[in-house]
């Protein structure tokens, strides 16, 4: 689910205990499977504690798999953080609800209470041993895992080559040579998945001579407008570890206005601003911004570059080894893509970014859209729309909705 979504559900839960386990969001885990050997992997486990007032987070230990080498960082500052692995029973003490009374946790004591309509973000680090989980069959290498978090990657052993995967994934060689399987579950079920691999043949000598190299990243457009026919040694990027996300509100459509919130992360050092240029054919107005880390409002002014309006939101350099998660909201008025077109609403915008929902107007319903999305209701009656690409490319959305 959205910010949007859990901000109300952490409001609800705030209200019963500042202690009780976070509802959490911006999921992401990557596998770092081991020696086939030892039946092992390593697991980094990035996720935001978004309860207001909550001082703790509970991490479940999956039930037969063995953990060990636990470690826990505020990805805010880079420190690691205080925890201990306690039961189920301990666990519905300390606020977990529906905590499985024979079950295991980490319980990690965060850095500062999350703020009212921020996240506290953090990385779990540990490694499990798990033999049904990761094995050798005959000559593969096998991982068969049900993945209930929807944006993974599994990465092989260094010198193994990917044989089959039955989840639609990416394949990235990273810059050590390691292969990164990775995927975006954009179904509502856990994803069942099965990674076959073997290990490579001794290179030989004209593989030996070509190094792995790591050549810049190229956004999908600047990509697509190349001509067809160039090779190029483009990095490519994994979409599933991209945690920007946007969620539309649509007014009125005789206003052709919609407000927005867009949270984005920082982490190159030094760098104390954020510059959002406007799509053109697109006014801006009521910009503002904060810190979600700390719920700290940002200073923010509006300027033009050319023809182009650009909102700038400056914020605390970030520091080496630290992090900084932004929200940022606006109403752009935009007639070219919103508005009345014989008394239906109509909405057609493109989206680069892999999360994006819209929120009709109060008083309309859905009558189409040509993008497959989740629908759901808000609690004010009004319809909802999330739309997940898991490709690398932009989705061109055309929504409609009628009076009630």
């Amino acid at each position: 689910m959205r910010h949007a979504l859990l901000a109300l559900l952490a409001l609800c839960l705030a209200v019963g205990s500042a202690a009780a386990q976070s509802a959490s969001a911006d999921s992401y885990t990557r596998y770092e499977l081991l020696d086939p050997s030892t039946n092992s992997f390593k697991i980094i486990y990035d996720v935001s504690a978004t309860t207001a007032g909550a001082r703790f987070y509970f991490n479940a230990i999956r039930v037969g798999s063995e953990a060990s080498d636990e470690s826990v960082i505020d990805r805010m500052t880079g420190a690691a953080l205080k925890f201990e692995v306690v039961t189920g029973e301990v666990a519905a003490k300390d606020g977990l609800r529906g905590a499985d009374p024979k079950g295991e946790y980490i319980k990690v004591h965060l850095a500062r209470p999350v703020p009212q309509g921020g996240e506290t973000r953090l990385r779990i680090i540990k490694t499990y041993k798990d033999p049904k989980t990761y094995f050798v069959d005959g000559d593969a290498i096998v991982f068969d895992r049900s993945l209930g978090i929807k944006r993974d990657a599994i990465v092989l052993p260094a010198g193994y080559e990917i044989m089959a995967s039955n989840f639609p994934s990416q394949v990235i060689e990273e810059s050590d040579g390691r292969l990164d399987i990775s995927h975006w579950n954009d179904t509502p079920s856990a994803a069942p998945v099965v990674i076959r691999a073997r290990k490579r043949p001794t290179p030989s000598a004209e593989a030996k001579a070509a190094p792995v190299t790591s050549p810049p990243v190229v956004s999908p457009g600047a990509a697509a407008g190349r001509p067809t026919n160039e090779l190029t040694n483009t990095r490519i990027s994994e979409r599933a570890i991209q945690d920007r996300e946007i969620v539309y509100f649509l007014q009125q459509p005789e206003t052709h206005s919609f407000r927005l919130y867009h949270d984005y992360t920082e982490v190159r050092p030094g760098v104390a601003e954020y510059r959002n240029v406007v799509r053109g054919g697109s006014t801006v107005s009521d910009p503002s911004a904060v810190l979600l880390d700390t719920g700290e409002a940002l200073k923010i002014e509006t300027t033009r570059d050319g023809d182009a309006e650009v909102v700038i939101i400056r914020f605390p350099a970030v520091q080496p080894g630290h992090s900084a998660r932004l929200r940022i909201t606006e109403t752009y008025t935009d007639p070219g893509r919103f508005g009345l077109v014989d008394g239906q609403l109509v909405w057609h915008r493109s989206f680069g970014r892999p999360a994006n929902d819209v929120v009709l107007p109060d008083g309309w319903y859905l009558t189409d859209s040509n993008i497959p999305g989740v629908i759901t209701t808000e609690a004010d009656g009004r319809t909802r729309v999330a739309f997940i690409n898991p490709r690398p490319d932009s989705i061109d959305v055309i929504l409609k909705a009628r009076r009630r």
